[in-house]
């Protein structure tokens, strides 16, 4: 697959605004293993081959386990996530899949239980921000890494 823009030397002041975002929302105070995470799932959901790449390496250079990571997309059925990461599983499944009636007040207030009122702010920040990143790199198709030589 072949990318068909490089994107951010094409308006390289919206590309930094972006990134300056991208860096407020990391600095948040958010955990970073759910920030990982979050990203993750996003990506996933979105079917963005770079950004999966990416926030698995990302996540794993970190010091997230190779088993959660293989398990956030089936994290309903799985037991090694905590109450936290769940209910911001939950909240941004529902955020990227946004509909008419989501995200419900119940899952709001579920949501709620976990974060407090800034912390939800960040979240939803945070998986507006990592929408954004998998839109771009989708609808430009960005390329992800090449295979590790000691993964193959």
């Amino acid at each position: 697959m072949e990318p068909r823009l490089k994107y951010w030397g094409k308006s390289p002041e919206i590309m930094q605004a972006t990134l300056a975002l991208n860096t407020a929302i990391e600095a948040s105070g958010l955990e970073k293993s759910l920030i990982h995470l979050v990203k993750l799932r996003a990506s996933q959901i979105n079917g963005c081959a770079f950004c999966v790449d990416l926030h698995t390496r990302e996540a794993r250079k970190d010091g997230e386990t190779e088993q959660r990571l293989y398990l956030v997309s089936a994290w309903h059925d799985s037991f090694l996530y905590s109450a936290r990461e769940r209910a911001g599983f939950a909240w941004t499944e529902a955020l990227t899949r946004l509909g008419r009636d989501t995200p419900s007040d119940a899952l709001f207030d579920a949501t709620l239980t976990e974060f407090s009122e800034a912390e939800l702010v960040d979240l939803t920040a945070l998986i507006t921000m990592i929408n954004t990143w998998n839109r771009y790199s989708i609808a430009f198709r960005a390329v992800h890494a090449a295979p590790d030589v000691e993964a193959a």
